[in-house]
């Protein structure tokens, strides 16, 4: 396997002193000291752009942010779900947003490669103009090991492995559709989903190699779900700030940050938990979290009012923050994730397609 060289310049994220070791004050800041503006046209005097992509939009957050970009104005969204039948049913009550707008709701199960290769496709023969923004909003949290198709644990394979896939695969998709438009001063934005548990996550099997295998044994990666969540979305981060490191937002191509919603209540992201454990932290999640309307806002920032400044950055409360502390920590972890991502044969085509959007 060749290597794609590492040409672009990565926001100032990676260049920021990681974040304390105590992180309650932060998170005090966070939750209780900030408020995220909602979006407003006023706020957003340019639109939504023509285009939107929002996965998982049937419920929670993406719901909520594809509601808000609707009322901003978008024409066109494309809601990627898992269940066609959740989402046309969600798309019914998107429609009060902006009952002149188009409502696309295409079949994408992240667990499944295939699927995301087959959404991508469509996106490139289906969409015949301008994809404004991306926001892969679906991820995954479980409590017990689950093993998918693709041979992955689950929450690796949708966090990790699943969004890697289709983020790579709308890079040139995305900068193909801008360029037939003509230039325009504003590049076309993918919005990752991430979490600032990826700062907080114990990663007890970092000293193993390789790495991402490790994930899938559960001799070597005992599960254990309440750090797997963020484990999964440190691995993600790690492979996105390598990408970044390798495609510029020029030429068309996208640029590509990752956006923490805060902690916020009603997202029902921890499900699975059992009846008094999830009793006590819903308990916790009212009292603490924001609501779903000014997490999905950060959304809405990452992708309307963030530029190239924020290529290969994590936003935490709509403000560029450093990237988590195992970046900084551990040595090389981004360049391993990676390689070793790469070898999967799912992305036996991720350097080629590196190389054709880097001309």
């Amino acid at each position: 396997m060749g290597h794609a060289t590492k040409t672009a310049k990565v926001g100032p994220s990676k260049d920021m002193p990681p974040l304390p070791s105590n992180f309650t004050p932060v998170f005090i800041r966070n939750q209780f000291m900030t408020t995220i503006p909602l979006p407003t046209k006023t706020l957003y005097p340019n639109g939504a752009g023509q285009r939107a992509i929002v996965t998982g939009s049937n419920t929670g957050l993406g719901f909520e942010a594809a509601r808000q970009l609707l009322a901003l104005g978008l024409p066109h969204l494309i809601m990627g779900v898992r269940s066609l039948e959740r989402g046309r049913e969600a798309a019914k009550r998107l429609q009060a947003a902006n009952p002149r707008a188009t409502i696309d709701v295409w079949e994408l199960d992240m667990e499944s490669y295939p699927s995301i290769r087959a959404f991508a496709r469509r996106c490139r023969e289906q969409l015949p103009g301008r994809i404004d923004s991306a926001i892969l909003n679906a991820g995954l949290a479980r409590l017990k090991r689950n093993t998918c198709a693709s041979g992955h644990e689950s929450t690796m394979q949708v966090n990790h492995w699943g969004t890697s896939l289709l983020a790579l695969l709308l890079v040139p998709v995305m900068k193909e559709k801008a360029n037939l438009q003509g230039p325009s001063t504003k590049p076309p934005v993918i919005t990752v989903v991430n979490s600032v548990m990826s700062h907080l996550c114990k990663f007890p099997n970092k000293a193993q190699r390789p790495l991402l295998p490790s994930f899938d044994d559960d001799a070597l990666s005992p599960f254990d779900g309440n750090d797997r969540y963020g484990v999964s979305k440190l691995m993600e981060q790690m492979f996105l700030v390598e990408l970044c490191e390798r495609v510029a937002p020029i030429n068309g191509n996208p640029v590509i940050n990752m956006v923490d919603p805060g902690l916020t209540k009603g997202t029902n992201l921890f499900r699975e938990l059992p009846g008094v454990a999830r009793f006590i932290a819903s308990g916790f999640f009212n009292a603490a979290g924001r609501s779903v309307a000014r997490g999905s806002a950060t959304y809405i920032n990452a992708v309307l009012a963030k530029g190239p400044e924020s290529h290969g950055c994590f936003l935490m409360n709509s403000e560029i923050a450093p990237l988590a502390g195992y970046y900084y920590s551990e040595n090389s972890l981004s360049a391993l994730v990676w390689t070793e991502t790469l070898q999967d044969p799912e992305f036996a085509d991720a350097e080629d397609i590196v190389r054709s959007v880097q001309l």
